[in-house]
């Protein structure tokens, strides 16, 4: 606990200062989020600063890397296991950057799925070949069937040949664009996936948008629960104070 403690609050005063409810503070003292309270001799909670900053940091935590998240690294903590709880922060960033390389190649799909529209839209509708496919973007059937088993594309069949729409064709060069640019084939069939969910190039443009709004709100959020959780580890490693406990 920390020592040398100016201020004493009871459960409503740290409730306040983050628009909790007392219960909801002494629930998290009870899910080992927050260090234990002190008892008065009649059993009413004395609280401290070394909740109060263990709560501001668990409160800032959730908002960037959520509840589960949140809840590990601070038992962590509390158990001065540092190490184990800097690995869940470490492992949510990689997420976080994950997710912006995926917009990024979202972000290509579109400006290529834009400017192939029109023409998908003004050229032959007939569906063609896997053969006439392949031929035209310069790879194997092969290539094309793999594409299909990881669900980049998905033709449709006439008897026991695959026949490929003007979407599919568009699907199909767009792949090969992003596998020419070095992505993965999980990550290709990413972006598909998320052109087919806007529903086109327009829809898919605000959906990026939208996207990368929430992920820099994230990735503030972060920095956010990052800087708070540092303070309360300053605040414990300061002289005179003990490990929580």
């Amino acid at each position: 606990m920390l020592k040398s403690q100016r201020r004493v609050y009871r459960p409503v005063d740290l409730a306040r200062a983050h628009g909790l409810s007392a219960q909801a503070v002494r629930n998290y003292e009870a899910a080992g989020v927050i260090p234990p309270a002190r008892r008065t001799a009649s059993g009413y909670r004395i609280y401290t600063d070394d909740q109060a900053a263990a709560l501001t940091a668990y409160v800032a935590l959730v908002r960037g890397y959520g509840f589960q998240p949140a809840g590990k690294i601070m038992r962590l903590v509390l158990r001065d296991d540092l190490p184990s709880a800097l690995a869940i922060v470490d492992a949510a960033h990689v997420l976080l950057q994950r997710d912006r390389e995926t917009l990024d190649q979202v972000t290509t799909a579109a400006t290529v799925l834009a400017s192939s529209s029109t023409s998908v839209a003004s050229g032959p509708n007939a569906a063609i070949s896997v053969g006439v496919l392949a031929r035209r973007l310069g790879v194997t059937p092969a290539t094309l069937r793999k594409w299909e088993r990881v669900g980049i594309l998905a033709p449709a069949r006439s008897r026991t040949v695959r026949v490929y729409s003007p979407e599919d064709v568009r699907d199909a060069e767009l792949a090969h664009l992003l596998r020419r640019g070095g992505y993965l084939l999980s990550h290709i069939a990413a972006v598909i996936e998320q052109v087919h969910a806007a529903g086109g190039a327009g829809p898919l443009a605000t959906s990026i948008e939208q996207w990368r709004e929430r992920i820099t709100a994230r990735g503030r959020a972060m920095l956010t629960g990052s800087a708070r959780l540092a303070d309360y580890l300053s605040c414990l490693d300061s002289p005179g104070q003990d490990p929580p406990g």
